[in-house]
């Protein structure tokens, strides 16, 4: 999936991502520190459109919102890991050899988060 972040300047910033689906939200793993995230500490705002593994978005975009998981929501948290192990086996593996990264998890809805 293509996420689009906006900068301040309102640029839109796509990036692929590994997302999961349950209950009408989709939840995303992230580097903590990443541009993406701190886009969406500072602008709520972005679109999602279906893409390749490169990036190339292959259908149409849509409007949604995104929030960073509190690291004080440990069970929202453990919920979207849950999820992402489910569909990405490769995630796991990744997770074991890569020791200095600090993942963060992004839920994603289709109407403006309160």
């Amino acid at each position: 999936m293509s996420l689009t972040t906006f900068r301040k300047t309102g640029v839109g910033v796509p990036t692929p991502v590994w997302f999961a689906e349950e209950d009408g939200k989709l939840y995303v793993i992230t580097q903590q520190n990443s541009g993406k995230v701190k886009r969406i500490r500072n602008n709520s705002r972005v679109e999602i459109a279906p893409c390749t593994m490169r990036g190339k978005v292959t259908g149409p975009a849509q409007e949604a919102f995104a929030r960073e998981i509190s690291l004080d929501d440990e069970p929202t948290r453990a919920h979207a890991d849950r999820i992402l192990n489910r569909k990405y086996f490769l995630k796991r593996i990744m997770m074991l050899f890569n020791r200095g990264y600090q993942p963060t998890y992004l839920e994603i809805h289709a109407k403006e988060l309160p």
